[in-house]
């Protein structure tokens, strides 16, 4: 039996990835009593990773930012406890192999994996590796990486692991099932709009402009999830959407809790271009990427680039987006039934839905002695 520490978290994109490949380890017959999760007390997980059936320490501290400013020190002391903590953890587990996912909490239980010589595997979701990879790499056994040419060593390249409910809707898509259960109209061209739990202003206020624009296409619904930051601006808006003949559906939520639907129902996606361009992938959904402009490494616009190299998206930089771009973009892929089945394919190709099981097999490996070292 195999023991494991995952550390990582903070964000969704982070955690997720671990708790698909510890989900994929427990149908394989690990007891969920071996799979422990060390994550931060500021993230997602204190909610997420015990509903899972998984155990889990909160380290404290935060993020340092990569600017002068007096909250690095206290961040700094922050991350000196955490990796105290984190040191402390992999001593009283004694695991068969670390995980790290990125975050403070990961360079925590990283630094424990090298002091204690645990095995240590990097798992990436970038095409550029974060801080945090990229200070453990020297002691990493072996790295799982979503993308080619990743700057990480003794690397397999296994995808991005999908959260299950993305992995189950790639496998047996249902696209009428999805829009009648998000009240989206089976005979128009949906267009979904993600931009992360904050949302984003210029990709809200771009999509509402073009909105208003084609009000009168009657062909068309957009699902808008517009994220907290700019709801208030918003919410009245989601009363009033129904769906009229000759005029364009327009419908907003704050927060989609289910992205398996709006994939599976979206004909083309407005979205940044983080962890989730494997879950566009994985559902063949052609894009609009705009990348987050102060994503470390400038990491999502090199995520967008290689989606987009393989014909299945086009990248905008984010100063240049506004509505007319965003109406230029958008209506070469949607009045072109032929370019957007074409980069539907492009995006299913390049999809690895099996990602999880790949990063499963390396953990098993890694922990008999068999993996990169």
């Amino acid at each position: 039996m195999t023991w494991l520490l995952v550390g990582g978290g903070g964000t969704a994109g982070h955690l997720l990835p671990g708790l698909a490949v510890a989900e994929v380890l427990v149908e394989r017959g690990h007891d969920p009593a071996t799979i422990h999760f060390a994550g931060s007390d500021r993230g997602v997980e204190a909610e997420i990773v015990p509903a899972a059936g998984f155990g889990l320490d909160e380290l404290p501290g935060r993020g340092i930012q990569r600017r002068l400013a007096l909250s690095n020190v206290r961040a700094a002391i922050g991350l000196v406890r955490a990796t105290t903590k984190g040191i402390g953890l992999v001593r009283r587990h004694r695991p068969d192999v670390v995980v790290v996912l990125g975050g403070h909490a990961s360079f925590a239980v990283g630094v424990g994996a090298a002091l204690t010589r645990r095995p240590l595997i990097l798992l990436e979701q970038n095409v550029r590796a974060g801080a945090v990879n990229r200070v453990l790499r020297r002691f990493a056994t072996a790295s799982a990486v979503s993308f080619e040419g990743t700057d990480l060593p003794r690397a397999t390249v296994t995808g991005n692991p999908l959260r299950p409910e993305i992995a189950r809707a790639a496998a047996a898509p249902d696209r009428a099932k999805a829009r009648a259960e998000l009240g989206l109209p089976a005979d128009r061209t949906v267009i979904g709009v993600a931009s992360g739990s904050l949302g984003s202003k210029r990709i809200n206020d771009a999509v509402r402009g073009l909105v208003e624009r084609w009000s009168d296409r009657g062909d068309l619904a957009v699902h808008h999830v517009v994220g907290r930051r700019d709801w208030s601006a918003y919410s009245s808006t989601a009363a009033t959407a129904e769906e009229q003949p000759g005029r364009l559906l327009y419908r907003v939520v704050e927060y989609e809790h289910r992205m398996d639907l709006l994939l599976q129902a979206a004909d083309v996606a407005v979205t940044r271009a983080g962890g989730s361009v494997a879950e566009l992938e994985a559902l063949g959904v052609p894009a609009v990427l705009v990348p987050l402009p102060i994503a470390t490494r400038d990491h999502q616009t090199a995520n967008g680039r290689a989606v987009a190299a393989g014909g299945g998206a086009v990248v905008v930089p984010d100063d240049e987006l506004d509505v007319d771009r965003l109406e230029r973009e958008l209506a070469a892929i949607v009045d072109d039934p032929d370019r957007r089945s074409a980069m539907a394919a492009a995006m299913r190709r390049s999809a690895r839905v099996d990602a999880a099981d790949r990063v499963a097999d390396l953990v098993e490996e890694v922990a008999a002695g068999r993996g990169a070292s």
